[in-house]
């Protein structure tokens, strides 16, 4: 059939989302072999099972306009503004005292006091959730007024242009989670009797294997498709949760483990990042799920992660000193204390996060994702 006509059908208004995504993987090529046959009609929850994959994620900061209000003193300067602070004569000097020697700040941070002053975000509203159960002068008040929010990265990160909406990191880290394969992010839940109100359901994290609906304009993601599960090398991602659903709200209990988190991969980088305590609260509707997922997240990781992920160069597009961020992150750290040193290695962190629902394919000779 041809494209133009496929899109046509895929456009008209009687088409469910499961009706959609079968004839996507049939006109377009899109479906995978061991994907469980669709049919419009098709109920959501099935064997008391619900799927959901990832199709945004944003680090939990609470913006302003031109960042006037959360950041009064501006943004943080980036590589090249200190660059030029640092060498602001115009002497000859060798590369090695220069750009090596910021390099290697870069990959071997210290722990001295920095140089450059940091700018905080300011403010007593931030997204997240209350990690250590307990509510003193240090914590935050989500936006609909729950007290004891913990999210001190948002005190690090809320005034690096790169890590706000719009910024070179959130624009790319979402488009590539949506472009690649390897960076899908799938929830079940099961033992789900009602979406509204449930007392025990179990949530499990996994990486999946195909690509995400869209739309004609390819702007927004379609409910009803199908993921199928990686379940060989997708291993050190898959991690449960218990959980409970009250007026269609879900919440889990974090788990002790550390849970790797795929974190989309940049200019052909995979990575992830680290969380300790992990949980879930999220709104649950049949054809989505939207909220916050917090933790403590892992500080060395952090650092490495947005080193192995973008040069300096492309650090500098949205002012990210990655020297300054660490020094930042190691000050303002405030969970999982080292059992020797007692210093922490965990900071607390929410992202803010949007699902559309799939059907969860479990095939045999699951295989790794593959770029399309």
């Amino acid at each position: 059939m041809a494209p133009n006509l496929a899109k046509k059908i895929l456009l008209r208004p009687h088409v469910s989302g499961a009706l959609a995504a079968a004839m996507a993987g049939t006109l377009f090529g899109t479906g995978s072999a061991n994907a469980a046959p669709l049919v419009e009609g098709r109920p959501v929850i099935e064997n008391r099972s619900i799927g959901y994959v990832m199709t945004h994620r944003f680090w939990g900061i609470v913006e302003s306009e031109g960042g006037k209000k959360e950041c009064p003193q501006g943004f943080n300067d980036g590589p090249r503004e200190q660059f030029k602070k640092l060498f602001p004569d115009g002497k000859q000097r060798t590369v090695l005292d220069t750009q090596l020697k910021r390099e290697g700040e870069q990959w071997h941070p210290e722990t001295s006091t920095d140089r450059f002053p940091f700018h905080e975000a300011k403010g007593t509203i931030a997204y997240g959730l209350n990690l250590d159960g307990k509510i003193d002068k240090n914590d935050f008040e989500s936006p609909e007024g729950e007290p004891g929010i913990d999210n001190e990265l948002y005190r690090v990160i809320g005034c690096v242009a790169n890590y706000r909406i719009g910024g070179t990191f959130s624009h790319f880290e979402n488009l590539y989670m949506g472009t690649y394969n390897d960076n899908r992010f799938v929830i079940e839940i099961t033992d789900v009797d009602d979406l509204v109100n449930d007392d025990d359901v179990t949530v499990t994290t996994y990486r999946g294997l195909d690509r995400i609906l869209n739309d004609a304009t390819g702007s927004n993601f379609l409910s009803g498709g199908t993921q199928r599960l990686d379940l060989r090398w997708g291993k050190d991602f898959i991690q449960s949760f218990k959980g409970r659903i009250v007026d269609g709200v879900l919440t889990t209990e974090p788990n002790a483990e550390p849970h790797k988190w795929q974190w989309a991969a940049t200019f052909d980088v995979n990575g992830y990042q680290l969380f300790h305590d992990l949980r879930f609260k999220l709104k649950l509707l049949p054809e989505s799920a939207e909220g916050v997922m917090a933790g403590y997240v892992d500080v060395e990781h952090f650092t490495d992660h947005m080193n192995t992920s973008w040069s300096t160069h492309h650090q500098s597009y949205g002012q990210t000193s990655s020297p300054s961020v660490h020094r930042a992150l190691r000050r303002l750290a405030d969970g999982v204390p080292d059992p020797e040193t007692g210093i922490n290695r965990g900071i607390s962190a929410a992202v803010n996060v949007r699902f559309t629902q799939v059907f969860i394919s479990r095939g045999e000779g699951a295989v790794t994702a593959q770029r399309r």
